[in-house]
């Protein structure tokens, strides 16, 4: 097993499986005997620790920088207006106004200012929490109204880095906080149901992380509720490369292990936990080769 390999759990949607299929990877790599820890990235909606239940033991406050002009010294040149794609400074009687809630904190406000009249001062966007119940855990949560999940996603990839595994939950869809929680990964695991939706949404995922050129495969959840959709999938892996790791088919155990408090890895030897320990082996495999 390598050390520091990060899988990155993706979907195009929500509601495919794919956190309770993330928990039931690292409870699984957790019993052969590895450093494990999850990340959970879905910070607008983080919902990893309902189902892994670690006890969190520290809490961290994420801020990041906005810019404060001085009004004395600014001579309201328009720099700073001109130089913000997110229109988070305008000029209003000539004289800047900030507009936090569409500033996306790159600085070039700050650096353009020719008399150096803005500087920068933090904003907290959200938290991170940590604990660990064996398998160590790591989330990050976005306060409300704030809308800069990136840099709270970034931070939140800093966590545990000395496990031999991390997984990333990742959140749905293929815009800015997917491409900050599947950068520098080993692996992307992207989660698909056999839907119209499901493929359409698996195809953009996989262009992202083509586009990243992170490896990635394809495990079917729910994978007997429509047999030519499955074929589908099938087909357009093998025309594209990419392999189909796992057919989950539908199973009652893993509401029941939900009801239970457990990843279904723990709850049952059923259909479920079988392809989850085969698409862990292949998954160790592709990386060593990949390595």
């Amino acid at each position: 097993m390598g050390r520091g390999m990060d899988i990155a759990v993706a979907s195009g949607k929500g509601g495919t499986g794919k956190t309770t299929i993330s928990v039931s990877l690292a409870a699984y790599f957790y019993g052969k005997g590895a450093h494990v820890a999850i990340l959970d990235c879905d910070v607008e909606e983080p919902n990893v620790n309902l189902f892994l239940k670690a006890p969190v033991d520290s809490m961290k406050k994420i801020s990041v920088l906005i810019p404060a002009v001085d009004q004395v010294l600014c001579s309201g040149c328009g720099e700073c207006e001109r130089i913000c794609a997110y229109s988070a400074i305008v000029l209003i009687k000539g004289k800047p106004l900030v507009l936090p809630d569409l500033c996306h904190s790159c600085g070039g406000c700050f650096h353009v200012c020719p008399e150096k009249a803005i500087g920068e001062i933090d904003m907290e966007i959200g938290v991170i929490e940590t604990g660990s119940n064996g398998v160590k855990y790591a989330g990050g949560r976005l306060n409300i109204g704030a809308h800069l999940s990136p840099p709270l996603i970034k931070e939140v990839k800093k966590m545990h880095f000395d496990s031999d595994v991390r997984v990333i939950d990742c959140p749905p869809g293929t815009s800015c906080p997917v491409i900050a929680s599947i950068t520098g990964s080993s692996y992307a695991l992207i989660v698909t149901e056999p839907t119209v939706a499901g493929i359409h949404d698996l195809k953009r995922v996989h262009e992202l992380t083509r586009h990243f050129r992170v490896k990635s495969a394809v495990c079917v959840n729910k994978a007997d509720i429509n047999d030519e959709k499955t074929r589908e999938i099938r087909e357009y892996c093998s025309e594209n490369g990419m392999r189909a790791l796992a057919e989950i088919p539908y199973d009652d155990d893993v509401t029941l292990a939900q009801i239970a408090g457990k990843s279904v890895v723990e709850y049952s030897n059923g259909p479920t936990t079988a392809e989850i320990k085969k698409m862990w082996k292949e998954i160790e495999n592709d990386v060593q080769e990949k390595g």
